[in-house]
């Protein structure tokens, strides 16, 4: 048998991020030259959940109770719908081949109490992916870190630190990666300093939840930010939710929908005059540019890398902008890494670090007390062969090829 190297290995990434719309699946090439990992996009797609899936995993989510009947059936079936995921990226987006495959599944709960994380769950059992492919898969990364007092969160830390720490020094300041997902993080990366990361608070959570009341369910997010921009920000409201105690915690922190939900939503409205719905998502709107736009001034970002779902709406982007006056934003589509599909880009560099016998995580980012190797690793068809692991840390990471000529292999059929 040959042992595998770590020269040209194809990775797949998955991952369904906290908003639950489905799953986001991109294939890549990586190689490695001493301290650069090279990142080479090859496509990514966006597959939506089982409606009646969706709204299962929708039902399990705090404060709602959930039983451990419906936990594992959850579990089988999002395992099951992430092997078609990975089924499509090897054969659509990778060539028909691929070495590994790096899920981080679906997040249901993200246990920190009082600043400090103790647990984590994402659901999709990696044995059904392994299954469909054939192929090893590397999950369950963020426990590990949590094992080490870390949050798990956020891993998008590791990918910013790596592939934006020469812009920061050719900049000579710092530069933020941001996330807008359900909830939002930032990793500020300082020239020649260490890398700090955490999530803001809400990104699109508190959104969604107004949007799918306001319309009935008909919306299950406010498209284009068309009904924000309708809307008048209600200051009553928006001090009212900025005096949340999470945004006073020091970094690194993490939070998620166990936190922001729609009965948080509405025990923050009890009692006030009554407010449209376009007025609460627009006042939902500002609050999530505001809590980032604070966090961005704070470590006195000059330049912002934005992706995520979140860069899709007009109205949060402009209330971005309107708050952070003087900083450059960009969205990562500027850089080589499309917005919609950058979580998966870092779930395929996360398992490529693992396979190759790195660290994944970042200490100074998510709190932990070292460097560790992440993951937990489920066999293919095979024995588990694993490369001989580097001898050099890897330290820089540059994102190579022409993506916008396999954009287009992001809509093949399966």
């Amino acid at each position: 048998m040959v042992v595998p190297t770590y020269d040209a290995l194809r990775v797949v990434g998955l991952i369904s991020g906290t908003s639950i719309d489905g799953i986001d699946v991109a294939a890549a090439e990586l190689h490695v030259e001493g301290d650069l990992v090279e990142l080479v996009p090859l496509g990514h797609r966006e597959l939506e959940y089982p409606e009646e899936l969706r709204t299962d995993l929708l039902a399990a989510l705090p404060p709602k109770p959930c039983s451990a009947a419906m936990l594992t059936q959850l579990d089988t079936r999002v395992g099951q719908a992430f092997a078609e995921a990975a089924r499509i990226g090897v054969n659509r987006l990778a060539g028909g081949h691929a070495h590994v495959v790096a899920s981080l599944g679906q997040t249901v709960y993200h246990w920190v109490e009082n600043g400090v994380a103790y647990g984590t769950l994402q659901l999709g059992q990696p044995a059904w992916i392994a299954e469909r492919t054939g192929l090893p898969v590397v999950a369950d990364f963020r426990v590990r870190d949590i094992a080490a007092g870390g949050h798990g969160a956020p891993l998008a830390s590791t990918l910013d630190t790596l592939w934006l720490r020469e812009l920061a020094e050719s900049n000579g300041h710092a530069v933020a990666g941001l996330n807008i997902g359900g909830i939002a993080n930032v990793t500020v990366v300082e020239p020649g300093g260490e890398t700090l990361a955490f999530d803001t608070g809400p990104g699109n959570a508190l959104l969604d939840i107004a949007a799918t009341e306001m319309t009935g369910g008909d919306l299950r997010c406010d498209v284009d930010g068309a009904l924000a921009s309708r809307g008048v920000a209600r200051l009553d409201l928006l001090e009212r939710l900025l005096r949340d105690t999470y945004y006073e915690q020091p970094a690194p922190k993490s939070t998620g929908k166990e936190h922001f939900h729609a009965d948080y939503l509405l025990a923050a409205m009890a009692g006030l005059p009554e407010l449209s719905g376009e007025d609460l998502l627009a006042t939902l709107t500002e609050l999530t540019a505001t809590t980032i736009a604070e966090e961005c001034m704070r470590y006195s970002v000059k330049t912002v890398v934005a992706s995520g779902g979140g860069v899709q709406n007009p109205a949060l982007m402009g209330a971005l902008v309107k708050n952070l006056p003087g900083t450059t934003i960009k969205t990562s589509d500027e850089l080589g890494v499309p917005s919609v599909a950058k979580e998966a880009y870092l779930t395929a560099l996360l398992g490529w670090l693992t396979w190759t016998g790195q660290p994944a995580n970042l200490p100074s980012a998510t709190g932990a007390t070292g460097f560790r190797l992440l993951g937990s690793i489920t066999p293919g068809d095979g024995p588990l062969l694993l490369p001989t692991p580097l001898s050099e840390t890897v330290t820089r990471l540059r994102v190579s090829g022409d993506t916008a000529e396999r954009v287009g292999e992001s809509n093949a059929p399966s």
